[in-house]
């Protein structure tokens, strides 16, 4: 190449960031980044023990063991051996497959930790300590976050699901994990891309397994991805900014520069909210204020005739379709606006008890569905996504009209959960999995991941000692006592 070329070439989105994750060191995170990757940590494992009780995770776990390699990489609850991409699919979709982990949404939503199961693979195949593990968690926060930034529109309001962008990103964790050369990195992201798109037909109308399973199968993408990266595997260069590369075929608009601005001056899991609700996440701020709502009015279904919520179009569109007047499935019950709200008003909590098959088939449950009316407001689309405002009508037979507006809800980095609710929620989601003392000696060594010396170390820890629970298609009972728990913590510090 001559002087003249050299100068002239351009380098790729995906050179840059390949460059800054090969070399991106524990050293160079801040203390607040590093303390967030624990909460992150420590709510995901939570949500993973829960997550191994389910239906569709025995499912999964049955098609592994017909499937699967052996190899480095250990599998939550089970405490098993296997190949790194394997376990990555395993641990993510016992993360994910609950809705109740982290979320993030700017122009796009987006559940950063589905993909901590890569880090953890390639950390565990690279025989890595608690530090590295920590760079990962960060890592994929980190690129996740400001991908959700860069589209206009987000991708999801082209038909598009997110997990398309966590293929972009799973590679850099893995790639980074198991010390690609930031060239190889570069490969992996080619290779994973290019072939991970994810209709967003699994989160619109009737819901199945694969709503939970999509972003999960992009992590299990990005590990593959690593390991054939690592051998000489070739990936396009171009799959962000190229021709026909994302930017290409999910037009219109988009804002590449907050791919790479600013890299390591701010850390963005310090800004990444957590779910307080096992719910899709625009649901949590209208039934935190209907739970106001009955609780300090003490309203009964009886005393309801109507629940208007004002909210987004897309919450109007994809929470408050047919089908979600009429759920028959945990997936369709905790995307359907109609449902929880109904659930608040009887049970007035929602939790993962109210997605069990005979609560969402419970007749006085549906009896309240239709007195809820969704509308998307123009006016709260103008303040989107800074805030994700709702306001809340309920109207009473006895022809009261009670209020109220809420600019976002708990979970959000304006209203965080604390460090002990927090471990409450890992407490009642490990519940029939762990015992109380290997749930004290898992949470003690997350919350001192970077004194760890092995991740290896920290995996068997999550192998269950107690007898799993078999479950139906519902969600475990135990983690009803979550909510109600904090709840009490709440009350106390008043």
């Amino acid at each position: 190449m001559s002087a003249k070329q050299a100068t002239t070439t351009k380098e790729t989105i995906t050179a840059h960031m390949s460059r800054w994750a090969a070399g991106l060191q524990f050293k160079h995170l801040s203390k607040e980044a590093v303390y967030q990757a624990k909460r992150f940590l420590l709510d995901s494992v939570g949500c993973a023990l829960g997550g191994y009780q389910q239906h569709d995770v025995k499912i999964a776990l049955d098609v592994l063991k017909e499937i699967a390699g052996s190899g480095p990489a250990t599998v939550i609850g089970t405490g098993k051996k296997m190949d790194a991409v394997s376990a990555s699919l395993a641990n993510a979709l016992m993360i994910r497959c609950m809705d109740y982990n982290d979320i993030y949404w700017k122009q796009d939503p987006s559940h950063p930790s589905d993909i901590f199961p890569a880090a953890i693979a390639g950390c565990e195949r690279a025989q890595s300590d608690g530090k590295e593990l920590i760079v990962g968690l960060v890592l994929g926060h980190e690129f996740e976050m400001r991908f959700c930034e860069a589209a206009f529109p987000g991708i999801r309001e082209r038909g598009w699901h997110h997990a398309t962008l966590t293929a972009f990103v799973s590679p850099f964790v893995a790639g980074r994990a198991i010390h690609l050369s930031w060239e190889q990195i570069q490969h992996a992201v080619g290779i994973s891309a290019s072939r991970q798109c994810t209709l967003g037909a699994v989160t619109a109308g009737k819901l199945t397994m694969m709503k939970n399973t999509v972003d999960p199968m992009a992590t299990q993408s990005g590990m593959l991805a690593a390991l054939l990266a690592e051998k000489g595997y070739t990936g396009p260069e171009h799959v962000i900014d190229g021709k026909e590369g994302l930017t290409h075929c999910f037009g219109p608009e988009w804002k590449l520069n907050l791919l790479t601005d600013g890299l390591g001056g701010s850390w963005r899991i310090t800004t990444c909210g957590m779910k307080f609700f096992p719910t899709e996440a625009l649901t949590h701020t209208p039934i935190s204020a209907v739970l106001d709502l009955v609780k300090t009015n003490d309203l009964h279904p009886d005393q309801v005739t109507k629940i208007q919520i004002r909210s987004l179009a897309r919450a109007a569109d994809i929470l408050s379709d047919p089908s979600k007047y009429d759920p028959h499935t945990k997936e369709t019950a905790d995307h359907s606006l109609p449902y929880v709200i109904a659930a608040a008003l009887v049970d007035r909590q929602v939790t993962p008890a109210q997605f069990e098959m005979a609560k969402i088939m419970d007749p006085t449950i549906r009896a309240q569905l239709n007195k809820v009316e969704v509308i998307g407001d123009p006016e709260i689309e103008k303040v989107f996504p800074a805030l994700q405002r709702v306001i809340v009508n309920i109207t009473t037979t006895d022809g009261r009209t009670l209020s109220k507006q809420l600019d976002y809800p708990k979970g959000d980095p304006r209203n965080p959960l604390s460090d002990a609710e927090i471990e409450e929620k890992y407490a009642a989601l490990a519940d029939g999995v762990l015992s109380a003392a290997a749930q004290k000696k898992l949470k003690d060594a997350i919350w001192n991941l970077d004194k760890l010396p092995s991740v290896s170390n920290l995996m068997a820890l999550m192998k269950a000692d107690l007898r799993p629970r078999r479950v139906s298609p519902g969600n475990a009972k135990s983690a009803s006592k979550v909510q109600s728990k904090a709840a009490k913590l709440s009350r106390r510090r008043k």
